[in-house]
């Protein structure tokens, strides 16, 4: 005679464990969290976090793609799929596309000026260029580190376009 092993347990099956989305408590009233967007109490957390993240970093991944032509492409991307769900990605999507059109619209009046200047203009395109590429990188990673933390970055200078 064989003997069955006994069932597993696991939390998803056991009836009596506590900690489930019925026991979720929201945050108890308090200040609010200084990092976030106007009507948002708490940091966010898991998911939330994770887009807010991708929302800075997904500017230098467009931009290495496009050859420098599109950074805003990724931001706006996830804008446009997160804008309804969760106000912090919405704002941190919205700063870093703001914040490379702006960018992309300078490197075209440097692209401009250089056609113009029949390529003299490069004397002072080709540092501008760079200017342009190290602030981005600068302005995305400090982004992502705070987005790491859950706190909202604000872009140094932008057009807004989007909110």
């Amino acid at each position: 005679m064989t003997q069955t092993p006994p069932p597993q347990s696991g939390p998803w099956q056991d009836p009596h464990r506590t900690g489930g989305p019925a026991d979720h408590q929201p945050p108890p009233p308090g200040p609010r969290y200084s990092g976030q967007p106007s009507g948002y109490s708490s940091p966010p957390q898991g998911d939330e976090r994770t887009m807010m993240l991708l929302a800075h970093l997904s500017a230098p991944i467009s931009m290495l793609l496009s050859v420098g032509w599109l950074p805003f492409l990724g931001p706006l991307l996830i804008w446009l799929f997160y804008k309804d769900k969760s106000p912090a990605v919405r704002t941190a999507a919205a700063g870093a596309f703001n914040f490379n059109l702006t960018l992309t619209i300078a490197t075209v009046v440097l692209w401009i000026s250089v056609i113009l200047t029949l390529f003299v203009g490069l004397i002072w395109a080709i540092p501008g260029w760079i200017a342009i590429v190290v602030v981005q990188l600068w302005c995305h990673i400090k982004g992502a580190l705070r987005a790491s933390r859950g706190e909202v970055y604000v872009y140094p200078f932008q057009i807004k376009l989007l909110s």
